[in-house]
C-alpha cells in the first residue's frame, strides 16, 4: 500500500516542523515536536551533513505530507503548475490549496486534512448542490461547499467548527457557520499560505 499508515507525529519530527496532522493534539503540550524536537530513529540526535539535493528533497516531502498527496499525484500537480501562466511554485501551492479536502479543512469542518479526506470520501459534503466525494476535486472561485443535513450533528464536525477560531479561516474563503456552508471567494494567493514553505526548492528539484 502506497499511502503512509504509520505514526503521524513521526512525520512531523522527520521534517522538524509541525505539520498539524493530528488536529487539536498539535496545539497541546502532547505535540511530538515540543516533546522530542529531533528526527526519529537511533541516529536522530546526530548532526548529519545535508546536501543541496537533500534540502530540496526534504522540502518536497514536507509539502507532500502537509497536503497528504502521493508522489505520483504530486508530480502531476507540478507538471500542471509548470504549464500554467505565472510562477510555477506559486501555481503548485494554489493547486494544492484548492483541493476539496483542503478546503473542507480550511473552513473548519475537520480538525486535520486526513479527517477532512475521510469526511469527503463518506459523502458528507456537496459541491454546488451536487454530490462530491472525491478529495482531489479542484475548486474554483464561486464554488459552494455545504455539509449535508444528515451530517450536521456529527460530534467531530461540531467540535472542529467550535475550534476554528484558533486556527482562523483564510481570506479567500468565507464560512457561514449557521448554515454549515463555505464559499470560495477567490483563488488563493501566495500570501494566504502561512506555512513556512520554500516552493522554489521544489521547482529546483524537479527541474534537474
Amino acid at each position: 500500500m502506497a499511502r503512509y499508515t504509520g505514526p503521524s507525529c513521526r512525520l512531523c519530527r522527520r521534517e522538524n516542523i509541525e505539520l498539524f496532522l493530528k488536529g487539536e493534539r498539535c496545539y497541546t503540550d502532547k505535540c511530538a515536536i515540543k516533546r522530542r524536537n529531533y528526527p526519529p530513529g537511533q541516529h536522530g540526535q546526530g548532526r548529519p551533513k545535508v546536501s543541496n539535493y537533500g534540502i530540496q528533497l526534504r522540502e518536497k516531502q514536507k509539502v507532500r505530507r502537509i497536503y497528504g498527496v502521493l508522489e505520483k499525484q504530486f508530480r502531476g500537480y507540478f507538471e500542471e503548475a509548470d504549464r500554467m501562466r505565472g510562477v510555477t511554485g506559486e501555481n503548485l501551492l494554489s493547486l494544492l490549496e484548492r483541493r476539496l479536502d483542503n478546503v473542507v479543512y480550511r473552513l473548519g469542518f475537520a480538525s486535520s486534512r486526513t479527517e477532512a479526506r475521510i469526511l469527503v470520501r463518506h459523502n458528507h459534503f456537496t459541491l454546488n448542490g451536487r454530490k462530491a466525494n472525491i478529495p482531489s476535486i479542484q475548486l474554483k472561485a464561486g464554488d459552494v461547499v455545504e455539509l449535508k443535513e444528515k451530517s450536521r450533528k456529527i460530534a467531530c464536525i461540531s467540535e472542529s467548527l467550535d475550534a476554528v477560531v484558533r486556527r482562523g479561516i483564510p481570506q479567500w474563503l468565507e464560512l457561514d457557520k449557521d448554515s454549515f456552508k463555505g464559499v470560495v471567494k477567490l483563488l488563493p494567493a501566495r500570501e494566504d499560505i502561512a506555512m513556512p514553505i520554500q516552493e522554489q526548492l521544489i521547482v529546483e528539484l524537479y527541474s534537474k
